[in-house]
């Protein structure tokens, strides 16, 4: 474990390499490969249907987890009130995710794809508010978290507004991807205020067994004779990370507290 004090010279310092990478780094037009998916089929009339009911992970986790965060045993779950509402931020994120990605991917292009990654920087940011809170500061993750919501989203505007000017640039949707999921790690270096911290480990691991298995779309649907493509299992990973956090959130409970923490308003 490291100190609250250098752990924000760390989330400092981390913050200001990736957004100076961002910065320095060429751009990087969007692929039109990216939409050309391994599993096209139909099924009950529905294109590409493997991607398209393979959100419904994200509406179940997304649903399941608003309807905790909002019932009585919800409001309980939490030292701080206010630090329920970065987990709705996720769970809304992942609700609308499987609206945005089931939408985009009936016909991949990118005007659809703006709709896919929109909401997932919501439940991105909204993740790193919640670790910023639980491990450093209530107050500092909570002013925070309008600040990691406009910068997820402005990033996948600006990605829009440059396609549509005919100079597409990915880099600062992809920083923000980079940054939201290494800081994780990072943040699990300091101390925590509940039980259960090792489940935000899982967490990280659903999502890179996620980008592994969206590298690997076409091979995943050739070795298994077209049962399932990687990128069907990389819906499948990323909405399981989103009911591994919610089991989190029912099964934890908060730690002795100590003159560092914070005691709500």
């Amino acid at each position: 474990m490291i100190s609250r004090r250098t752990g924000v010279w760390v989330l400092v310092g981390f913050t200001v390499a990736v957004a100076t990478a961002a910065v320095l780094a060429p751009r990087i037009p969007q692929s039109q490969s990216y939409h050309d998916f391994a599993d096209r089929r139909a099924l009950l009339g529905i294109p590409n249907f493997g991607d398209v009911a393979s959100n419904l992970l994200f509406a179940v986790s997304g649903a399941w987890g608003l309807l905790f965060l909002f019932a009585p045993r919800g409001h309980q779950r939490f030292i701080d009130p206010r630090e329920r509402w970065a987990y709705v931020f996720v769970f809304l994120g992942l609700f609308l995710t499987a609206l945005g990605s089931g939408y985009y991917h009936l016909a991949p292009d990118n005007a659809r794809l703006v709709w896919d990654r929109l909401p997932m920087t919501l439940a991105f940011m909204g993740l790193v508010s919640a670790m910023i809170s639980e491990r450093m500061s209530v107050s500092a993750g909570f002013s925070l978290l309008p600040v990691l919501l406009s910068i997820g989203a402005g990033s996948v505007i600006l990605w829009w507004y440059s396609e549509a000017r005919g100079a597409g640039d990915l880099r600062f949707y992809a920083a923000v991807q980079v940054y939201a999921v290494l800081i994780l790690p990072v943040l699990l270096l300091l101390p925590p205020r509940y039980t259960r911290g090792s489940d935000f480990a899982m967490v990280f691991g659903f999502y890179v067994l996620a980008k592994i298995f969206e590298s690997a779309d076409r091979p995943i649907f050739s070795l298994d004779r077209h049962t399932t493509s990687g990128h069907t299992l990389k819906h499948l990973a990323a909405g399981t990370a989103g009911i591994w956090v919610l089991r989190m959130l029912q099964q934890r409970e908060p730690l002795l507290r100590s003159s560092s923490h914070e005691r709500p308003d």
